[in-house]
């Protein structure tokens, strides 16, 4: 939840409290001004901000209302009566909100964030692709992974997240399941049911950069370690896990498990936010940056919310396609 703060001062006082060795003074004291200044014009203009995990943590502890995974996002995203929206994620996390609230002003604090997993997938090429497979499988259904355009979410029957991906995938009808556009995902989907799962060509470009020689190099050094892996990594580095959880999914096995040091193998982002809320345990990397989240700064959600830039705008056709396949996702994950 975003800091309550009656001055920059205390703002301050309360991210070096809360970052102390994680974000250096200097920068905390410039952080904290603009900090206080997007919570107090978020209050005047009665937004809500949606903060991805993979935030820095300035900004995630800061100034975001609710924090969470795709999934949990989504859920907030679905039931908020606050307007405008600013999503400090990616555009298709954005997308996602108005989606879901179409008369609401959503707000996209850098256009840049973009996602190279969603750029990987085109709705046209899909729609192709999905009309060749019906003719051998009559029963086909098309599900995507969250990490896509609208346009490309209007043209499947069911969304999903890294978190209910497998949950998705057995609850429909069907034994023939086209699955885009993370191959990864979809790989580890087909390790998880008897549905036969045919894979769009796509990855994500942090996750399948991460090696099993990162994982093996530490656990030679550290065999008690436990392994957290992110199902859009690589098939070599599921294999060396301990567990294959969503990011929310490595938050609570961190704070449920008895262990006390494990190797977070996503985004750079979700580390940072274990070293800080569970400072009794030891949290290790073998991550990347990723580009696109890191375009999202404390100083862009600050002029999104003066200048109300940058709106999110969708065709109705598409959106109200794209908010058909978000329902069923959200009633078969309740």
């Amino acid at each position: 939840m975003a800091i309550e703060a009656r001055s920059v001062d205390e703002m301050r006082q309360a991210l070096q409290e809360r970052l102390a060795g994680i974000v250096p003074e200097v920068e905390l004291a410039y952080k904290a001004e603009l900090a206080w200044e997007i919570n107090r014009l978020k209050q005047e203009r009665g937004a809500v901000i949606l903060g991805h995990n993979y935030m820095e943590p300035a900004l995630y502890y800061s100034v975001c209302d609710y924090t969470g995974d795709s999934l949990e996002l989504s859920r907030v995203a679905a039931r908020t009566d606050a307007n405008p929206i600013v999503f400090c994620g990616v555009r298709f996390m954005a997308e996602t909100a108005k989606i879901l609230n179409p008369t609401r002003t959503v707000l996209l604090p850098d256009l840049r964030a973009g996602c190279s997993l969603a750029d990987s997938v085109d709705a046209d090429e899909l729609e192709e692709r999905k009309r060749e497979l019906l003719a051998m499988y009559p029963d086909l259904q098309v599900v995507c992974y969250v990490n896509t355009t609208a346009a490309v979410k209007a043209v499947c029957d069911v969304c999903c997240t890294s978190a209910n991906a497998v949950k998705i995938v057995e609850a429909l009808p069907s034994q023939n399941i086209l699955f885009v556009p993370d191959e990864n995902l979809a790989r580890y989907v087909q390790q998880n049911t008897s549905k036969n799962i045919i894979a769009w060509n796509g990855n994500c470009y942090v996750h399948h950069q991460i090696t099993p020689e990162q994982i093996e190099a530490v656990r030679k050094h550290m065999p008690h370690v436990k392994v957290l892996v992110h199902p859009e990594c690589r098939e070599d580095v599921i294999e060396r896990a301990d567990a294959v959880l969503s990011t929310s999914g490595m938050i609570r096995y961190a704070k449920e498990s008895p262990a006390t040091e494990f190797l977070v193998v996503t985004e750079c982002g979700l580390s940072d936010r274990l070293l800080l809320e569970l400072p009794e345990k030891r949290f290790y990397k073998s991550c990347k940056l990723c580009a696109y989240m890191k375009m999202i700064t404390l100083e862009d959600t600050l002029k999104s919310l003066q200048e109300m830039r940058y709106p999110i705008e969708l065709d109705e056709d598409v959106r109200a396609g794209a908010e058909r396949s978000l329902r069923r996702m959200l009633e078969l994950s309740a």
